[in-house]
């Protein structure tokens, strides 16, 4: 009988500790501590995109850039390829270009959310998986780079003339009116361009970020953790 009393008391007294730890973390997560930490994980992952953007070769020889290329447009280059080998690759050339020039609109977007961050957001970063810190990012700020980024990516593509380049390529087919669900409509619009592009730019700079994010998570938990037990 003692020999149960003694087990059962070391069993409380082992989840009175881990339950005292996990608060412990909790309560460093949501001080300015942990806000500290987990902001300067997020910014760390917005220096690197914006280091990729400003660098047009950097950008076009991106895996995550590429794999945020949405259908539509990867449509577009399939179809360009077959009627009018390298205009594709020009397409991509200026979009990149185009890259270049948001990245003084998109990354204070990025930064003050960072430092807007609150606890319950922090909260939400401490108790979710790998990638939620980016996740909560993209939720504040997803259509707000869009809509910011989108006029300065449309003059820069009508600045190089690929809309109409691609227009005349795809000229007397209704590929682009089938594509883009608008079966009148033969030509690709400046404004449909630049929308896919601001897209894929928005979509590859949070895969950058969340890739940051999941490569320091392991040692901003340790981070918690470590302060957590002084």
């Amino acid at each position: 009988m003692k020999k149960i009393i003694i087990s059962a008391a070391l069993l409380l007294g082992s989840t009175t500790f881990i339950t005292t730890s996990t608060q412990s973390c909790m309560t460093l997560a949501t001080s300015s501590v942990g806000l500290s930490i987990i902001k300067q994980v997020l910014l760390g992952g917005i220096n690197s995109a914006a280091g990729i953007f400003s660098n047009k070769q950097a950008f076009l020889q991106n895996d995550l850039i590429i794999k945020a290329l949405p259908s539509n447009l990867r449509s577009i280059y399939n179809m360009l390829d077959s009627v009018a080998p390298g205009l594709a690759a020009q397409g991509k050339n200026y979009i990149a270009e185009a890259a270049v020039y948001t990245v003084n609109t998109s990354t204070p977007i990025l930064r003050n959310a960072v430092n807007s961050l609150n606890a319950n957001d922090v909260t939400r970063i401490m108790q979710g998986q790998d990638g939620i810190a980016t996740q909560i990012l993209r939720e504040k700020t997803e259509q707000q780079l869009v809509q910011a980024i989108m006029p300065q990516v449309d003059a820069k593509l009508n600045e190089f003339g690929i809309v109409r380049s691609i227009n005349m390529a795809l000229q007397g087919t209704n590929l682009l009116g089938t594509l883009l669900g608008n079966q009148s409509s033969s030509n690709l619009g400046s404004n449909g361009l630049s929308r896919l592009a601001s897209e894929q730019m928005v979509n590859g700079m949070f895969n950058i970020i969340e890739q940051h994010e999941k490569q320091n998570r392991a040692s901003m938990l340790r981070a918690f953790s470590g302060a957590a037990n002084k």
